[in-house]
């Protein structure tokens, strides 16, 4: 019989599919990394970047420095609904935060996934998945004739996966449980190059952002609930003038003006509800074809990252003849971790979206100095959200280390 040529075939050479690429050959497996866009390409996103996706990409082996538009962010500014604003200076060393085009960040990463030694497939999309050398494999289709044959498949193919689509695990009428979209502006002004968050009325517990980017340009944009029994609000993706809202006009400055096209995207947060395996465990999904993102923030980069080293490690572990116990030990990570964060992040959506909730979180976030540097390193997922209801999480300096690329001077 036949046997599968590769380890592991990776659909989607986004954060998720890369990472996995990488973590996959270094512990010396034999990885396949397709997509159906060639890199670099532009990818709906905020752009922003956690500390828990900086220590993440550090571990990967990239450099900002190879990363054009990457900025360093040293605070935040966090608006209220009823116009409180909280500052929040992020703490000194290393990078706590930063913002990256999504174009360079993935074109670096598949970059790396190449140096790693995978072998990288650009411009062909997945059409057929099916099980095959007598259940000891996948054969994955793609649209110019070809297959590839392999043990597993890891699907990194975003909320619309066509690997979820193939199995038919999709959830009918399922569109995304945030709703999301941005635009580029440059000439912003001296204030636009810190990051802003706006809790505006119409959108929580969603929220409006400004994220700089080192080419003196902003990603600004939105991001609304969609879920069932969830506000879902009146914006639905598409586009609104920044400019006409005085607040936000005046941090981005008298000379701001767009310089994209509106774009808008569905953000998954249902990890821990929706299927994470398939085909008996011989398909694990990761990032948002898991549904990973963070159900309050709508965050999905550091998520990716997670469960796609989860889903590289499980398939590791259980070995080419054991699929049913690497999906178990993948389900199993999530449930104890990423599903425990998704749960608090829910409940608290639910608080930001009460009326006046978002002043009362952040008036209290924003008594002391000592609430307001626990407040940012929470924010920006420094540790997990829910990390006190799972002490296996736990580690030495968890609330007190410093950020990721210490050593590099732009912390």
């Amino acid at each position: 019989m036949r046997r599968p040529p590769s380890d592991v075939a990776i659909v989607g050479a986004g954060p998720a599919g890369s990472a996995a690429a990488i973590v996959l050959r270094r512990l010396g497996r034999q990885v396949v990394l397709v997509d159906k866009a060639s890199f670099p390409r532009d990818k709906c996103c905020g752009d922003g970047l956690t500390t828990a996706a900086l220590r993440r990409l550090q571990d990967l082996g990239l450099d900002p420095a190879a990363v054009k538009s990457w900025a360093p962010v040293e605070g935040a500014e966090v608006v209220a609904t009823d116009g409180y604003r909280l500052d929040l200076p992020l703490p000194g060393g290393g990078q706590f935060a930063a913002s990256a085009r999504r174009a360079d960040l993935d074109s670096e990463l598949v970059a790396l996934a190449r140096r790693a030694g995978a072998h990288v497939v650009e411009g062909c999309a997945v059409t057929t998945v099916a099980e095959a050398y007598g259940g000891e494999g996948i054969s994955v289709g793609l649209d110019d004739g070809s297959r590839i044959a392999a043990r597993y498949v890891i699907a990194c193919d975003g909320a619309w996966s066509s690997v979820r689509r193939a199995l038919g695990l999709t959830e009918p009428g399922y569109l995304g449980d945030w709703q999301a979209g941005r635009q580029y502006f440059d000439r912003v002004g001296p204030e636009a190059r810190q990051l802003w968050v706006w809790f505006e009325s119409d959108m929580v517990p969603g929220y409006a952002w400004s994220f700089p980017l080192a080419d003196g340009t902003a990603n600004v944009g939105y991001g609304v609930i969609r879920g069932p029994g969830e506000r879902l609000g009146d914006l639905k993706g598409q586009r609104i003038d920044f400019l006409a809202r005085p607040h936000i006009a005046a941090v981005l400055g008298s000379q701001a003006r767009a310089v994209s096209a509106w774009k808008a995207w569905p953000i998954p947060a249902r990890i821990g509800s929706a299927p994470v395996s398939g085909l008996g465990g011989r398909v694990l999904f990761a990032g948002d074809a898991a549904r990973a993102c963070d159900p309050m923030t709508g965050e999905g980069i550091a998520q990716a990252f997670e469960t796609a080293e989860l889903a590289a490690r499980a398939i590791t572990s259980a070995g080419p003849h054991r699929p049913a116990a690497a999906a178990a030990r993948y389900e199993r990570q999530i449930r104890w971790g990423l599903a425990v964060d998704d749960h608090l992040s829910r409940s608290l959506s639910r608080v930001l979206a009460r009326p006046g909730g978002s002043a009362q979180s952040l008036r209290l976030a924003g008594v002391s100095s000592w609430c307001r540097r626990g407040f940012a390193r929470w924010m920006f997922e420094d540790f997990p959200r829910a990390v006190p209801a799972t002490p296996h999480r736990w580690r030495r300096g968890l609330f007190t280390g410093p950020g990721a690329y210490p050593t590099t001077g732009t912390g």
